[in-house]
C-alpha cells in the first residue's frame, strides 16, 4: 500500500533538507544511518513513543547537565571482524572501544540516576543494554591513557621491552663513541649527529672517506657528498634490536588476539550497546533540531485531524532568521466536518508556502520529529499523504504539465480514503480555464464525498462557489493589504480570497485602457464578486 505519493514527495516538501540538517547534528555514523532510515509511519503507539523520546531529550539538553557527548565511535565493523577465530582488534580500535564503552556506561548511569518519574521513555531503552566493566578493565590493563600498549600488558612484553631498552642504550653509547672518534679523525664534520636510515642507526661520513670507516653503507645524500654508514661494531647489536622489535610486535599481536578471544562471547551484547549508542545519537540530533526550530510534541490523537496554532515552516524560519526576519505563523484547522480547505488569493501571497507547511509538518510528525507549533495545538495521524505541486512536465514520457496533473488526480481518486491527506497546488490550472475548472470541480466533489482530508490552492471562481455551498469544504484566503497592494501571508479561514488580478495589473502600470477593455470583456459583476 502506497503511504506517500509521489516518489519524490520528500524533495517536493523539503524533507530531504531536514534529513541533511539532522545528519549535521549527529555525533557518529551510527546516528546518521538512522537518519537515512527515517520513514513515514501511521502507527499511533510507535509515533507517540518516538516523539516522547525526543521530547524527553529536549528536557535533558535544556534542564540537565553532564550528559555524555564524547567518543560516539562506531565499532561494529571492528567487533564483527573478531567473530572469526584468530582475528584481533588493532590498538587504535581497542582504544576507541574503551572510550566509546565508557560513553555508553556514562549514558546508562546518567539515565538510571534521574528521578523515578523522569525520562520514562528513555529509561525504557536501557532494557537491552549490557554494560561490562570487565571489558573496560581488561583494556585498561593493556593500554595506557594515551592509547598505547603498556609495558606490563604481559610479563613477556615487559621482558622484551626491558631488554630492548638496554640494547638501544648500549648501541646509542657505542655509536656516540664511534662518532666522536670519527670526528677526531676528520672523517665526520664537527656538528654531525647520529641519523636513522631504514630503522638503522648510522653515521654521516664524507663519501670520499667512507672506506676509512668500517661498516655498511645504507644511503647517500642527494648530492652524493655524504654516505650514511652503520659501523661494523654495532651491526650485530642492531640486528639483535631488530629481532627484539619483531618479538615485541608478535607479543602485542598475541595480547590483542587473547583479548579479542576473551570478549568474543560478549559480541552480541556489545553490538546491542552500539545500537543503543546510535539510537541515543539519533534522538539527540532530533532534539537539537527541535530546539533550533522551537518545535514541540503537541497533543496527538489516533484520528485524522489537524488543529494547529502558530505553525511555521522550519526551513523558511531558519532562512529568514539569518536575515533577522520572522516567518508569519499559520493557524489551520481540518476536522471530520470541515475536512477540505480551499485556499485562494493572489500569486506570491503565500498559498504554496501554506500548503508545503502543512505537508512538511505532518510528514515530520509522522516521521517521529517534533514540529514548530504552539503548545495548545492538536494533531492527528493520517494513513496516506499525497501531494500534487510544481511542474512535472516530462519530455521522456511526453506528458504535459496538465496531463501530469491529471495523472496525479487519477491516482488520488483511486487510492484516497477517509484517512488520507491530499495537498494540491493550483488546482485545475494548465489548460483552458472553463474546462479545467469544471474537471477540478468534479474531482473536488469526489474527494469530498470520499471524506478525504485536503488542503487545496486555487484561483478558480467556480471552485470558491462550490466550496461555499458544499458541506465538508471550507474556503480560506491568504490575506492581502489592498491599500498597499502587499501580501500579509496570513491565512483567513471562512471566506474565499481575491486574486487581485486587476489591482496588481494597475499597480505595475498596465495601461488603463487595457484594464477597461478587460473589464468589459469579463463583466463588472465577476470582478465585483472577486473583489468582495
Amino acid at each position: 500500500m502506497t503511504l506517500v505519493y509521489p516518489e519524490n514527495f520528500e524533495t517536493k516538501i523539503g524533507f530531504d533538507k531536514i534529513r541533511e540538517l539532522l545528519k549535521g547534528r549527529c555525533l557518529s555514523s551510527l546516528g546518521k544511518e538512522l537518519v537515512d532510515e527515517i520513514q513515514f509511519r501511521s502507527n499511533y503507539n510507535q509515533l507517540n513513543e518516538e516523539l516522547s523520546l525526543v521530547s524527553e531529550f529536549v528536557t535533558i539538553i535544556q534542564e540537565m547537565e553532564n550528559f555524555p557527548t564524547s567518543y560516539y565511535f562506531d565499532l561494529r565493523d571492528a567487533l564483527n571482524k573478531i567473530r572469526i577465530e584468530g582475528c584481533f582488534l588493532e590498538t587504535e580500535e581497542l582504544f576507541d572501544l574503551k572510550r566509546s564503552l565508557e560513553t555508553i556506561s556514562g549514558i546508562v548511569r546518567f539515565l538510571k540516576q534521574t528521578k523515578e518519574d523522569q525520562l520514562p521513555y528513555l529509561k525504557r531503552l536501557l532494557s537491552g543494554v549490557q554494560v561490562y566493566p570487565y571489558v573496560i578493565e581488561r583494556i585498561d590493563s593493556i593500554l595506557n591513557k594515551y592509547g598505547k600498549i603498556k609495558d606490563n600488558a604481559s610479563p613477556e612484553l615487559a621482558r622484551i621491552r626491558k631488554e630492548l631498552l638496554s640494547k638501544q642504550s648500549s648501541v646509542s653509547k657505542r655509536l656516540q663513541a664511534i662518532l666522536r672518534k670519527a670526528q677526531d679523525d676528520g672523517l665526520v664534520e664537527e656538528d654531525a649527529s647520529v641519523a636513522m636510515r631504514d630503522g638503522r642507526a648510522v653515521i654521516p661520513v664524507a663519501s670520499a672517506l667512507k672506506r676509512r670507516l668500517s661498516g655498511i653503507v645504507h644511503d647517500e645524500s642527494a648530492t652524493g657528498k655524504t654516505s650514511y654508514i652503520e659501523p661494523a661494531e654495532v651491526v650485530e647489536m642492531n640486528n639483535q634490536i631488530r629481532e627484539l622489535e619483531y618479538a615485541e610486535l608478535r607479543e602485542i599481536v598475541r595480547v590483542l588476539t587473547a583479548f579479542s578471544s576473551d570478549i568474543r562471547p560478549y559480541l552480541p551484547d556489545l553490538l546491542q550497546s552500539y545500537a543503543f549508542l546510535g539510537r541515543i545519537d539519533f534522538i539527540r540530533a532530533k532534539a537539537i533540531y527541535a530546539i533550533d526550530t522551537d518545535a514541540i510534541k503537541p497533543f496527538m490523537e489516533d484520528k485524522c485531524q489537524l488543529e494547529w496554532e502558530s505553525a511555521v515552516h522550519p526551513l523558511l524560519m531558519m532562512a529568514l532568521r539569518r536575515e533577522n526576519r520572522k516567518v508569519v505563523p499559520l493557524n489551520i484547522t481540518l476536522t471530520p466536518t470541515k475536512h477540505i480547505l480551499l485556499i485562494s488569493g493572489p500569486n506570491a501571497g503565500g498559498k504554496s508556502v501554506c500548503l508545503k507547511t502543512v505537508g512538511l509538518l505532518q510528514y515530520m510528525l509522522q516521521c517521529g520529529l517534533l514540529i514548530p507549533v504552539k503548545q495548545n495545538s492538536v494533531t492527528g495521524i493520517f494513513e496516506k499523504l499525497f501531494i500534487d505541486i510544481g511542474d512535472e512536465q516530462s519530455i521522456e514520457n511526453d506528458l504535459s504539465t496538465y496531463s501530469s496533473h491529471l495523472m496525479n488526480m487519477k491516482f488520488f481518486l483511486k487510492n484516497s480514503n477517509e484517512r488520507t491527506l491530499v495537498l494540491i497546488d493550483e488546482f485545475g490550472t494548465g489548460t483552458e480555464p472553463m474546462l479545467g475548472g469544471a474537471i477540478a470541480e468534479s474531482i473536488l466533489a469526489q474527494l469530498n464525498e470520499m471524506k478525504t482530508f485536503g488542503v487545496i490552492t486555487t484561483h478558480y471562481t467556480n471552485l470558491k462557489h462550490f466550496a461555499s455551498s458544499s458541506e465538508g469544504i471550507e474556503n480560506a484566503a491568504m490575506m492581502y493589504d489592498s491599500s498597499k497592494m502587499e501580501p500579509l501571508f496570513q491565512l483567513d479561514i471562512g471566506k474565499p480570497g481575491s486574486s487581485f488580478a486587476f489591482e496588481i495589473a494597475r499597480k505595475i502600470g498596465l495601461p488603463e485602457n487595457i484594464l477597461q477593455d478587460a473589464t468589459e470583456k469579463i463583466g463588472k459583476d465577476h470582478i465585483n464578486f472577486d473583489k468582495h
